[in-house]
């Protein structure tokens, strides 16, 4: 029997419109605004290569490869990623982050003809009431910007994403205005970002459907639209996944949700929500890498992944309770490691190349015992397992490897 047989899904009773229509495209901030986080290191050339590869098996569309405006360090970096893309001929697409000011895309510009890599230019700029009053921002000033910035990229030959900063707080007028102004200089991407994770799925929507009637399609131009969110709420793979419901095209994210504040929109979760949904092309995409990636980015930036952070952390797929662990025992003894990896599990441990763990302790079972000794080729004699279950009931925490075959060895409890 088929699993899928044997749940029924009411994440598809509504209609095939309440859905990503796809294909989803994704990027990748972890490089960039992953790293604005106070909390991170930025990592070597050598260890963002490595996260570099590591997107492109993932089928991570783009990422950002930086702000080489900032400084030499971040051109040296940008540069050395740029370099790796060219000489192992990946697919995955570049851009760079820009403040617009020529100032910020010249090194760009730079780093291209330097590399013959093309790099898109995320031009941002703040557009919410609330940044104009406390900037002193006029809209002829946002404006007057826009233009000079656009038109400076593409002077140069270099594609323009045009970012509005804190759109989901800014006025429809002004939302309009700037990216009609941006796509009639020549961008031919805009992106919606949540900069302070203001947004609730609902107002995305209501965002994204604007933008898409009131300024892509009276541009005639066929533009991509993009959503950037944060995590402030809570809400981050939400608003995403209402986004792309609403017809956005693709979405900014980072690893483990890393981030300024409380980070970005997780990239890791919206990886394995479009699989576990079916939604182009992630569907068919091998996410076996998956835990490589985060695990890569967490030694990198020195960010520990939580236990209980989905997919990839320590917990997810490990359990010492009696009740759960007997069910997974039971669909192993039944020869079936997809039933094991899902009758007490919503994801799939084995599309991430993952498994179940059975675990010990205060709430385990003997069947726990019977089943971890078995794994690690332990005789399971009743008294070894009646000395293990009597320490786990002992116990306030699950124990660990070394605790339960010292019970094994020692003969004592």
């Amino acid at each position: 029997m088929k699993i899928s047989e044997l749940i029924y899904d009411w994440n598809r009773i509504y209609p095939q419109s309440l859905r990503p229509t796809g294909p989803v495209r994704l990027t990748d901030e972890t490089l960039r605004d992953g790293l604005q986080s106070p909390s991170v290191r930025d990592p070597s050339i050598d260890e963002k290569i490595e996260i570099l590869h590591l997107m492109e098996s993932l089928g991570i569309n783009s990422l950002d490869l930086g702000l080489p405006g900032a400084g030499p360090r971040a051109v040296e970096h940008v540069t050395a990623l740029a370099r790796e893309i060219v000489a192992h001929k990946m697919k995955i697409q570049p851009y760079c982050a820009a403040r617009t000011h020529e100032n910020d895309i010249r090194p760009i510009v730079e780093i291209t003809q330097k590399t013959g890599l093309a790099i898109e230019v995320a031009a941002f700029l703040g557009s919410s009431p609330i940044r104009r009053y406390t900037e002193g921002w006029s809209i002829d000033f946002l404006l007057e910007t826009t233009e000079k910035a656009v038109r400076y990229a593409v002077s140069h030959g270099l594609e323009v994403m045009y970012v509005t900063e804190d759109t989901t707080r800014c006025d429809p007028e002004t939302v309009k205005l700037l990216n009609a102004t941006a796509i009639g200089c020549g961008a031919k991407a805009i992106v919606l970002c949540d900069t302070a994770g203001h947004a609730t799925p609902m107002g995305a929507v209501a965002l994204v459907k604007f933008v898409i009637e009131e300024v892509i399609k009276p541009s005639g131009e066929a533009i991509r639209l993009d959503w950037h969110g944060h995590c402030d709420r809570g809400l981050a793979t939400a608003n995403a996944m209402a986004a792309l419901v609403a017809g956005a095209n693709c979405v900014h994210a980072t690893a483990l949700g890393l981030g300024e504040r409380v980070g970005n929109t997780q990239m890791d979760q919206m990886l394995v929500n479009l699989k576990l949904m079916g939604v182009a092309p992630w569907d068919a995409q091998d996410l076996r890498n998956l835990k490589r990636y985060c695990d890569a980015v967490s030694k990198a930036t020195g960010v520990p992944i939580p236990a209980n952070y989905p997919v990839v952390g320590h917990d997810a797929f490990r359990t010492a309770t009696g009740v759960h662990a007997a069910a997974v025992i039971k669909a192993y003894k039944k020869k079936n490691v997809e039933l094991a990896n899902t009758v007490y599990s919503g994801v799939p441990s084995h599309a991430f190349g993952l498994e179940q763990i059975i675990d010990v302790g205060p709430m385990s079972g003997k069947s726990n015992v019977l089943f971890w000794l078995e794994r690690h080729g332990v005789a399971a004699t009743e008294e070894v397992v009646d000395r293990i279950f009597a320490r786990a009931k002992a116990s306030d925490h699950t124990l660990s490897e070394a605790e339960i075959l010292a019970c094994v060895g020692s003969g004592v409890g």
